[in-house]
């Protein structure tokens, strides 16, 4: 392997991480606030449809990313990509300062354009690797969430405080971080190499371009993992902000939940390359249904079982993620792979958009208690689709 593909691969990766990184920091803090200011302006019923702006927008991002991918490369499309996210997160801001819904939710919208983006570049880092490394170089992109899941919330009480002091809405604050990261995103993809190559494909016999039995596994079990960690991650600010809790305590608890969706990505890696994918994913789902009995256990413990079961939601949704996405990245014939993985994005980030709107009616017709109940179920669903395809 020459010096050249070595630089452009480490290159690649970091280029990539830093991506995710400041998108997952943009998203976290602009997600929350909108939360907090539509369930302020419409009531809790509503509160959902930031989520659902966001991920209707990332589904839309990932089908057209990976369409894209193939004919103008990973540096156009992600660069393009961030720069609407930017432009989106500006025009949020406008919303925050105007505690106005419409663009709030529009430029949420677009922000979820240049994620969708964001959230392919783990498989982007996967392709620059041979197949029995790709869940650690997947891995590695995913981990960047973590500066995410740790300055995103660390920062809203800082950025909300110096919003108010220059007679803004506080909630605006975290919106205006969200503009800085973005714009940082885009210069990061602006970085990628404009080319470095693959490495040697094994040859494809005897199958098509894409096997459906290789699909549907990771699918199933990616989409219900984003629908339990949406909705029960959706309506926890609102489980603490009713419970006389401010930002500083949303903040550490959804510290605690990002802590787990990134910081432990390298060892979901290490499984699915050890183990095998189907490990990873079916212990995600096992830790997610673990997770929605302790939030249903304790919803009301801000300093030990809230944070708990938050951290377990977010390894478990990670170990789904980093396996269903390990099975994509071998599974797929090459010629086929970024569209197939776009187009499964979608459908997840699609599916989720469900979580983020039913988890708000949830939440105003049972609390807490029933949206943590729903998540269960939804978890053990996938562990009976895989015990039904594999006992017949």
């Amino acid at each position: 392997m020459g010096t050249s593909t070595v630089t452009g691969r480490t290159r690649s990766v970091w280029a990539l991480f830093a991506g995710v990184a400041l998108l997952n920091t943009a998203t976290v803090g602009l997600g929350t606030a909108a939360t907090l200011i539509v369930a302020a302006g419409s009531g809790a019923v509503w509160s959902g449809l930031p989520s659902v702006a966001n991920v209707l927008g990332t589904a839309a991002g990932a089908l057209g990313a990976g369409t894209l991918l193939p004919r103008h490369g990973r540096r156009r499309v992600l660069t393009v990509g961030y720069g609407v996210a930017a432009a989106g997160a500006l025009v949020a801001f406008a919303g925050a300062l105007a505690t106005s819904v419409v663009p709030l939710l529009l430029g949420i919208l677009l922000v979820g354009l240049g994620n969708g983006g964001a959230q392919l570049s783990r498989y982007l880092a996967a392709d620059l690797y041979p197949e029995d490394q790709r869940g650690r170089a997947l891995s590695t992109v995913v981990w960047g969430g973590t500066i995410g899941a740790l300055a995103g919330p660390a920062l809203m009480a800082p950025a909300a405080g110096v919003a108010a002091g220059f007679g803004r809405p506080s909630l605006s604050g975290p919106v205006a971080v969200a503009v800085l990261a973005t714009a940082g995103a885009a210069l990061a993809a602006a970085f990628l190499p404009r080319h470095v190559p693959p490495p040697r494909e094994p040859v494809v016999t005897a199958r098509g371009p894409v096997r459906p039995a290789g699909v549907a596994r990771p699918l199933v079990a990616m989409v219900a993992a984003q629908l339990t960690m949406g909705a029960v991650m959706t309506m926890t600010p609102l489980q603490l902000q009713a419970h006389g809790h401010g930002l500083g305590v949303v903040g550490w608890v959804l510290s605690a939940h990002l802590f787990g969706m990134f910081a432990l990505a390298p060892v979901s890696g290490r499984i699915a390359d050890r183990w095998g994918p189907r490990v990873a994913i079916n212990a995600g789902l096992g830790v997610l249904a673990l997770a929605t009995a302790t939030a249903l256990a304790a919803p009301t413990a801000h300093t030990s079982g809230l944070p708990i079961a938050l951290f377990l939601l977010g390894y478990g949704w990670n170990l789904v993620f980093v396996g269903g996405s390990a099975q994509l990245s071998r599974d797929l014939a090459p010629e086929t792979r970024s569209r197939v993985q776009g187009t499964v994005d979608a459908v997840v980030w699609s599916a989720s958009a469900l979580a983020g709107l039913g988890s708000g009616a949830l939440f105003a017709g049972g609390g807490y208690a029933l949206v943590a109940v729903v998540g269960g179920v939804l978890a053990l669903l996938p562990l009976a689709f895989s015990v039904a395809r594999d006992g017949g």
